[in-house]
């Protein structure tokens, strides 16, 4: 379900996420995202500029094309970003850009859009407050985040291998936004590498005032 916290950096980094690309290629974009596009279309807001970070080889990245979005997929993998170009449809390449990228020292551009699926958690905690101060200024007025963190009692957590948000703390961090989707999960289940693991999830769609 979740993207391993694993450095890809490192011949063994890259080899596991090319088996996560693998084996996840043929899924279909997350709920979070359908939920803030079809929201934005009830709108009729249409021709955004969104930002999907940690896109990966672009599960969620070719339906922001799809539906007619200039889109900026950023990752700090060059050989995810070549396979998400790969696999664009000659007729929307025009409407993509793509970056190679440290979300945690990343510059981040104004959006409409700023989705991140499964990503946040692999940042260091300071990364991540340093990336959402500036997501929170970046994103325009009416904009929207779609994207996913861990809980407290995730596994990943509980080893010390990630950070996770309580709920008390994820109010915090959302002040300021008008929460549209806050979903809480907690499952056991297998990781596409095969891994058993306890999660412990938000689901989160948030617009700016």
């Amino acid at each position: 379900m979740v993207e391993q916290n694993t450095d890809k950096s490192t011949d063994d980094g890259k080899h596991r996420w090319r088996r996560y690309w693998d084996v996840t290629e043929g899924r279909p974009p997350r709920p979070t995202l359908l939920f803030a596009l079809d929201r934005f279309a009830a709108e009729g807001r249409t021709g955004l500029e969104v930002l999907d970070l940690g896109c990966g080889i672009g599960r969620d990245s070719l339906e922001i094309l799809r539906r007619g979005h200039r889109l900026l997929a950023v990752d700090r993998e060059a050989e995810a970003l070549q396979r998400l170009r790969a696999r664009v449809p000659p007729e929307l390449r025009a409407q993509l850009r793509t970056e190679v990228a440290d979300l945690e020292r990343w510059e981040m551009p104004p959006a409409d859009l700023v989705n991140a699926s499964f990503v946040l958690h692999s940042l260091s905690r300071p990364g991540f407050d340093r990336l959402w101060r500036r997501l929170a200024s970046r994103l325009r007025p009416g904009g929207r985040f779609a994207g996913h963190l861990l809980g407290p009692k995730d596994s990943w957590v509980g080893r010390g291998r990630s950070w996770g948000l309580a709920r008390a703390e994820l109010d915090s961090l959302l002040a300021g936004f008008e929460v549209e989707m806050l979903e809480e999960e907690e499952d056991d289940s297998v990781t596409p590498r095969g891994e058993a693991k306890h999660w412990h999830l938000w689901h989160i769609v948030a617009r700016r005032r």
